[in-house]
């Protein structure tokens, strides 16, 4: 945002030179009534009170100055200051048009090597000989002051420095405005960038939601900067509604990638899932999900909202192209999108995989799960010993429970019956009803059949 504005300003102040130029080497006798070229904003100003009486530049100044201005257009801008130099130190000799003439000129050459110190100070100078210049050029000064002073402001790290030149700027703008009929929308962007560097972001979203306004009055596009200033302002101050309703006229007026996905994050902050998926189904069908974290967003919304297949095509799809990287979080999301589509045959060398890759035993529980629902007994007890050896498990007690009903289902009741047991004492400890209940209804059957077994030995014996 900083470059685009100091950029706007050297535009606007060699626009604006090269105008006053036009004025300083104006024939005399134009230059005594006051007629000053500069455009609609200087018009008006003349237009709200009697024109001045501005003093005549005399021929020989007229010549001197002309010179100068050759100089200029030849690009001798050191000749052409030490000319006009040599004239202002004499300035006693000059009525306030010609020393204002004079200031204004040597403005524009310091401007052009880069030395805006001299160029604001001969600008403040030509302010001073008010009010012997005319309307216009004051009005056109004090929009290139503002803007100067802006660009100064923009240099300094030292906040209490770039603050005094912000204020100066606003300073200089705010008397522009009073001379100025019917200020057009950019003026109030630029205000509002002036309030954005001063962090008065309720006058900035103020004067840019007036920059709309005129805009649209007028029948004119609102600019694509604009909306982003004015999105972020509103982000800044969190005013969703206003986030969301700027974020969705620009997805529509400059569809862009950053625009969408912007749009879908918010969507998430607020928890609105149905309307995240629809922006990022419109992102996916422009082409927008390039990005790992795009992909693994889109893909867990669309097992969220109940569509499982789609999510496991479009994430093994982006996992082959490379775009998404195996890492435990995607594989892991691979695994469980499956798992919701009721593919576990697809779902278990995924996990397998995770869980290599894995530092806690997390992936290894959900594994052994998995195991657990396929009858492979001896990989379930194998992933369940795993899991917890390396622990961080959310539930160890339900890693355990699994462990001992495939140590049952394998025929291994005294193991078995010893983890219940275990568990059911933790569980109680830890007043984990569902765990207990669990553990008591497994050592129950467990009892039961081994009594039935003892009995079956017996007759047979």
């Amino acid at each position: 945002m900083r470059n685009e504005a100091e950029n706007n300003v050297a535009r606007s102040v060699r626009r604006a030179l090269a105008v006053a130029l036009a004025i300083a080497v104006a024939p005399p006798m134009l230059e005594s009534a006051g007629v000053g070229a500069v455009g609609a904003d200087a018009s008006a100003a003349e237009r709200k009170s009697k024109p001045r009486r501005i003093p005549n530049i005399q021929e020989a100044t007229f010549r001197r100055l002309s010179e100068a201005q050759e100089l200029i257009d030849a690009e001798q801008y050191a000749e052409a200051i030490d000319m006009l130099e040599g004239l202002v130190v004499r300035e006693r000799r000059f009525n306030g048009n010609e020393r204002a003439q004079m200031h204004n000129m040597l403005a524009w050459a310091f401007y052009e090597i880069d030395d805006v110190d001299k160029t604001i100070y001969h600008y403040e100078q030509l302010l001073a000989q008010m009010p012997d210049i005319n309307e216009g050029m004051e009005v056109l000064t004090l929009n290139q002051l503002s803007k100067l002073y802006f660009t100064q402001g923009s240099k300094y790290e030292d906040e209490a420095v770039a603050m005094g030149w912000y204020r100066k700027a606003l300073q200089k703008i705010q008397e522009w405005l009073t001379k100025t009929e019917s200020p057009g929308p950019d003026a109030h962007y630029y205000i509002a960038q002036i309030y954005y560097q001063m962090k008065n972001y309720p006058s900035a979203i103020e004067q840019l939601e007036m920059a709309v306004a005129l805009s649209r009055e007028r029948g004119t596009q609102v600019r694509e900067p604009w909306w982003m200033m004015l999105q972020n302002l509103y982000f800044v101050e969190e005013n969703w509604p206003k986030v969301v309703e700027i974020l969705e006229i620009l997805v529509k007026e400059f569809p862009k990638r950053s625009y969408w996905l912007n749009l879908a994050a918010v969507y998430g902050e607020l928890n609105e899932m149905d309307k995240q998926l629809l922006t990022l189904e419109a992102a996916h069908v422009a082409g927008f999900l390039t990005q790992e974290s795009d992909i693994i967003t889109y893909s867990g919304l669309l097992a969220q909202a109940g569509v499982p297949n789609r999510a496991t095509k479009h994430l093994r799809q982006a996992i082959n192209d490379e775009v998404v990287p195996e890492t435990v979080k995607s594989l892991r999301q691979l695994g469980q999108a499956y798992q919701l589509a009721l593919d576990v045959d697809e779902a278990i060398p995924v996990m397998e995989k995770t869980a290599e890759l894995s530092d806690d035993g997390i992936v290894y529980q959900d594994l052994a799960a998995l195991y657990l629902d396929k009858d492979q007994s001896v990989k379930c007890e194998t992933a369940a010993k795993k899991a917890l050896d390396k622990g961080g498990l959310r539930n160890p007690l339900r890693a355990r429970i699994t462990l001992a009903t495939c140590q049952a289902n394998l025929a291994k009741l005294s193991a078995a019956k010893r983890e219940f047991v275990q568990v059911r004492r933790d569980a109680r400890r830890d007043r984990a009803r569902n765990e207990e209940r669990i553990a008591s209804q497994w050592i129950k059957y467990i009892d039961s059949e081994i009594h039935r077994r003892d009995e079956l030995a017996r007759a047979g014996g």
